[in-house]
């Protein structure tokens, strides 16, 4: 049985703990479970402990006393989409190029990456019964709060972050000012913060003589961020944003994820219903950018692709390689075609000079009896606090921009049925025979 609850964001979250661990144990041992896996923090050895990690000890220690075998293992920070502690060093680093720091992010930790994590986890179920004690997991790197911020902003292509250290500013007030600058709920960021006055440093690695390390030996820091970040650097479809579903994006982080997680992505959404069939409207999709322009503001588009080209980026000059059909990895402008399902989904990623990461995606799926529904998605994921700021610069263009590419291209699908009502059935022909040839 794998114990992996936490009532950290519910207030009174240790009595709440305890009752749940004792309740547990016991309903495991009156049921013969046969192993008990806990995964618990990392904790020096003294009775002072914070709030949260004294709770985290004490639910270990029922579960031991519970008469089922039991494996508890301590981890400090975990580095992985969905760990409070990662997202929350994620958006400090992301946002803050300056920083006025306290005492805490002197203090050392021993991170872990998720996978590291999970191999433990696994390997923990097969160990014989006999094996029931508490283990000290950790990854390779021993570094401060601050080196894991600037080992952070390196890896994710960031400056180097300047720190202000002073000496007055406490746990309690560094909890309200992560609760202005991140998404993480203060309920769990708080009891996270009074933590880190403790070092969270393995004390023992006798877990390897039980349970080998990895195939590769254990990620280190930068290689376990690296693999946080790649989702967004490469536009793959890996690890924590998987293709759970056909049109699962690198931007979206996994259904589990709570909704802080993954890091900020803004989201501009437009969806609109229409009586013509999905194939009409996907004509138009799928012959967009090029001469045939992006259906809103032609002026914005060109100043856009001028500007980008100042800059060294490629703007509006590269066109399309077919006026008409559209493969996965072709050039349309600025943008490279990311994911294609014809007659569905065009997705494209932006390739101009941007401080992040841009998508714009385009889908069209019939409805019955008759008709469409027409969705358009444009994606930011933003780098740094210049990101941010890009974003917000530009969304006031949006309703513009975005609000009359929609529009139009239903209103340009409407008028080349009206012309064409037999284009249809030609164009299906000719895909086919493309198909074929």
């Amino acid at each position: 049985m794998y114990y992996l609850v936490h009532s950290l964001p519910s207030a009174g979250f240790a009595s709440l703990d305890r009752r749940a661990a004792l309740i547990a144990g016991r309903a495991a041992h009156e049921r013969g479970v046969g192993r008990i896996v806990y995964l618990g923090g990392v904790h020096p050895a003294t009775s002072d402990l914070s709030a949260h990690l004294g709770s985290r000890a004490e639910v270990g220690e029922a579960l031991l006393r519970s008469g089922v075998p039991t494996v508890a293992l301590q981890a400090a920070v975990i580095i992985g989409s969905g760990s409070a502690s990662f997202e929350m060093l994620r958006h400090l680093t992301e946002r803050l190029p300056v920083m006025v720091t306290p005492r805490w992010v002197r203090n050392k930790v021993q991170p872990i990456a998720v996978r590291d994590v999970l191999h433990y986890l696994a390997g923990a179920a097969r160990l014989p019964s006999s094996v029931s004690r508490t283990f000290d997991i950790g990854g390779p790197d021993v570094l401060t709060y601050a080196d894991m911020m600037q080992d952070y902003a390196e890896v994710a292509g960031l400056p180097r972050r300047r720190m202000l250290p002073v000496g007055v500013l406490s746990p309690k007030l560094s909890s309200h000012w992560i609760n202005i600058v991140t998404p993480v709920p203060k309920s769990i960021g708080a009891p996270l913060i009074e933590s880190l006055v403790h070092e969270a440093v393995c004390a023992e690695s006798e877990i390897d003589a039980y349970l080998p390390p990895p195939e590769g030996g254990l990620t280190g820091y930068r290689q376990a961020v690296s693999l946080a970040l790649r989702k967004i650097q490469d536009a793959e479809f890996v690890t924590r944003w998987s293709d759970a579903s056909p049109t699962t994006a690198p931007f979206e982080p996994l259904p589990t994820d709570p909704d802080w997680s993954g890091g900020t992505a803004y989201v501009d959404l437009r969806v609109h219903r229409t009586t013509l069939p999905a194939r009409q409207v996907w004509q138009v999709i799928e012959s967009i950018g090029g001469e045939h322009g992006w259906y809103s503001f032609p002026l914005a588009w060109a100043i856009r692709g001028w500007a980008d080209r100042l800059v060294g980026g490629v703007g509006l000059r590269r066109g399309r390689r077919d006026a008409h059909r559209l493969r996965t990895g072709d050039a349309v402008d600025w943008w490279r075609v990311d994911r294609l399902e014809d007659g569905h989904l065009l997705r494209l990623l932006a390739e101009m000079k941007v401080p992040g990461e841009a998508w714009l995606e385009l889908s069209v799926t019939s409805e019955h009896p008759h008709g469409s529904r027409y969705q358009q998605r444009a994606v930011f994921v933003p780098r740094g606090l210049a990101g941010h700021a890009y974003w917000w610069a530009v969304s006031v263009f949006h309703g513009l921009v975005f609000g009359g590419m929609a529009r139009n291209i239903l209103a340009s699908s409407q008028r080349r049925a009206a012309v064409r009502p037999d284009s249809l059935n030609d164009d299906h022909s000719a895909s086919s025979r493309t198909a074929i040839r």
